[in-house]
């Protein structure tokens, strides 16, 4: 859909993990055998059908991740001052969508619902020092709110590899230090066993005021332990509020099986399963699979992102091998084009894409860092338009 390749890699991955991104060094040497194509700028579901295309290819791997963000269900969690953590990380990695997300950091006080990657990274990026961060390809527009705030100021320490935790707290102040020295103090709280249940704001509910958590006891039965509610609740004082319970991907095409409960495209190890019609339920849909987060949730790491890429390929491989229709010609993209051209949609090759690339890269040379990131898709489609 959007105009650039590497998705989660590009607008996942914190900036201050440049190792976890030379990925993009191995994908951009298999486009370069010109045995893999890119086409970006192109909505399917709105700029073309899966219809169209089921009949210009002979295998599909939907692999569009998880665009959504899980909700928490409680009160105030829709109150100015409190944010997914998509969109936080989304604003800080430059993802187009957040082009306009203004977060206000100028609370003393911060809190972090969430205990996986996605939230241990947000927690970095607001106590990490500014002159580490100026040499990552964070966005400036970002990097400049981070310099201003009072939530992220007076850093001095980076948090690096702490222990998985159900919430983080962030206080710019400390009882042991003098007061002249509060501002310069950075500290850290991980409280577990906690369920959120309310988003506190402020008297004219205008913006986040704190926190209500209720306390859990843990109770073990014969399968698992679990977290049961005790009836005692704290509340936490903060003028910020980031989310980061989980993704969910979303239906884009209405002849692609959903599974809206479980927030993923119906599969049995990549093949995708027709649920929609009740004479195929359970039936493989010929051709289509997926890969990723579509395919089983938002979770592990890109490690086991590519392992399950690894069980989808397979599954191709053992279909093509079993069945000689697919051996019958299809077009391909030259088939698409046509439909492309019809709409009059401007698609993006993979040639476009080293344009932008290098222009990235150009901007942020200036600025010290690896790249500046275009974080507007209009801006993206005129670099592609300067002649070489």
């Amino acid at each position: 859909r959007l105009p650039v390749p590497f998705g989660l890699v590009r607008y996942g991955v914190a900036p201050d993990h440049p190792e976890v991104k030379n990925c993009i060094n191995s994908f951009t040497s298999l486009m370069q055998t010109h045995r893999c194509r890119f086409y970006g700028n192109i909505n399917v579901g709105k700029d073309i059908s899966m219809r169209q295309i089921r009949s210009a290819y002979d295998a599909i791997v939907l692999a569009y991740g998880a665009e959504n963000n899980r909700k928490l269900h409680i009160p105030g969690e829709d109150i100015s001052g409190c944010y997914a953590a998509r969109e936080f990380v989304g604003w800080y990695n430059g993802f187009p969508s957040t082009i306009d997300l203004k977060p206000d950091l100028n609370s003393e006080k911060a809190v972090i619902f969430g205990h996986g990657n996605v939230a241990l990274d947000v927690a970095r990026i607001l106590l990490a020092p500014i002159t580490m961060l100026e040499k990552t390809d964070i966005c400036e527009n970002a990097l400049e709110v981070l310099r201003n705030s009072k939530t992220c100021q007076g850093r001095e320490k980076d948090l690096g590899d702490i222990p998985i935790c159900i919430y983080l707290t962030f206080d710019a102040s400390n009882s042991r230090v003098q007061p002249d020295q509060q501002s310069t103090l950075r500290r850290w709280h991980i409280k577990f066993n906690r369920s959120p249940v309310e988003v506190l704001s402020s008297q004219n509910y205008e913006r986040v005021n704190g926190v209500r958590m209720e306390v859990n006891n843990l109770e073990e039965t014969s399968e698992t332990v679990r977290a049961v509610g005790s009836g005692k609740f704290e509340d936490i004082t903060c003028g910020l509020v980031i989310s980061s319970i989980g993704y969910k991907s979303v239906a884009i095409d209405e002849d692609i099986p959903y599974d809206p409960i479980n927030g993923i495209i119906p599969n049995v190890k990549g093949r995708v399963v027709n649920i929609g019609n009740p004479t195929e339920k359970g039936e493989y849909i010929k051709g289509v699979y997926c890969s990723g987060w579509v395919k089983r949730g938002p979770i592990g790491v890109i490690a086991s992102t590519m392992t399950d890429a690894f069980e989808t390929a397979n599954m191709i491989l053992d279909d093509m091998n079993r069945d000689n229709s697919y051996s019958e010609p299809r077009l391909g993209f030259d088939e698409i084009v046509k439909y492309l051209n019809q709409k009059e949609v401007k698609y993006v090759t993979f040639e476009d894409w080293c344009k932008i690339d290098a222009y990235e890269q150009n901007l942020g040379k200036i600025r010290g860092k690896p790249r500046e990131k275009i974080n507007s898709i209009a801006e993206m489609l005129n670099i592609v338009d300067i002649p070489k």
